[in-house]
């Protein structure tokens, strides 16, 4: 099992740790990582310029696509980029043919499904989804070591990993699961709390930092009353977020720090601070 890990930008310059601890799970599960020459998913500029989005994505997927790899991402801003710019280029010819021409000036094709208007390649999978459904649950619990049984977390989802759904399609957005199961299979216990699948805040923390301090709040203080000591995130955007809060009482957590404390990697290696 292989996969182009997708990085991308927020998660070097802002939350190393995600990579660092996401590295450290996939290699002790035996998942083959290759890192490829990709830049940015498109993202920011989806708004701006279309072309622009469609263009800086397809390059990364045209990327991998030489290389016969899906593409394995940690943000779910990219992973949801990715998956709109291939849902885009199905249907329309037209931007198919800009991102070709972009691409041959880098001696890069578009992926042929793609431009076909079929089932696009390279898949592009986030990483909740590949431990899930392609590691595996049950494979995941027989290389589970320290169970973390006295921790009790909240899962937050985040927008980007449901929504669109049918772009994305990680989970059924009004009642997902896969997020609590694999934190249950670490062992912990699995809160379960009304605003798991609200929004965190962060996109509108530049636009509206109070309002966006307000989200924040709201699901931070349902996470302590439904019991939680610590909130598991899966994205670098919502895990900056909710490091920032004040004295929110809950620690906040990478999912793949929660694994591999499970998964019987030290603390180092998943870019914990070393407990007193």
């Amino acid at each position: 099992m292989k996969f182009a890990l997708f990085v991308g930008c927020a998660i070097p310059a802002e939350v190393p740790a995600y990579e660092r601890s996401a590295r450290a799970v996939l290699r002790r599960l035996g998942v083959g990582l290759v890192d490829l020459d990709f830049g940015c998913c498109g993202d920011p500029v989806r708004r701006l310029r279309l072309d622009a989005h469609l263009v800086l994505a397809a390059r990364n997927l045209a990327l991998a696509a030489a290389r016969g790899l899906d593409v394995l991402t940690l943000c779910q801003c990219c992973y949801g980029s990715l998956r709109h710019a291939q849902h885009l280029l199905r249907g329309h010819p037209e931007l198919q043919a800009r991102c070709a021409e972009e691409l041959a000036r880098e001696g890069l094709a578009l992926p042929d499904h793609a431009a076909a208007g079929h089932a696009p390649r390279p898949a592009v999978r986030h990483l909740l989804d590949v431990l899930a459904r392609d590691v595996g649950l049950d494979a995941i619990a027989a290389r589970v070591t320290a169970p973390q049984t006295e921790l009790a977390a909240a899962a937050h989802y985040g927008c980007r990993a449901l929504r669109p759904s049918d772009v994305v399609d990680l989970d059924n957005p009004h009642a997902p699961t896969v997020f609590e199961r694999l934190v249950a299979v670490t062992g912990a216990r699995s809160v379960d709390w009304p605003r798991r699948l609200d929004c965190c805040g962060a996109p509108l923390a530049e636009q509206n930092p109070e309002l966006a301090a307000r989200l924040r709040a709201a699901k931070l203080a349902d996470a302590r009353e439904a019991g939680a000591a610590a909130l598991c995130t899966a994205c670098p955007h919502c895990q900056t977020h909710f490091a920032a809060a004040p004295a929110s009482g809950l620690d906040v957590l990478l999912y793949p720090q929660v694994l591999g404390l499970a998964l019987g990697l030290s603390r180092s290696a998943l870019g914990l601070p070393q407990t007193k």
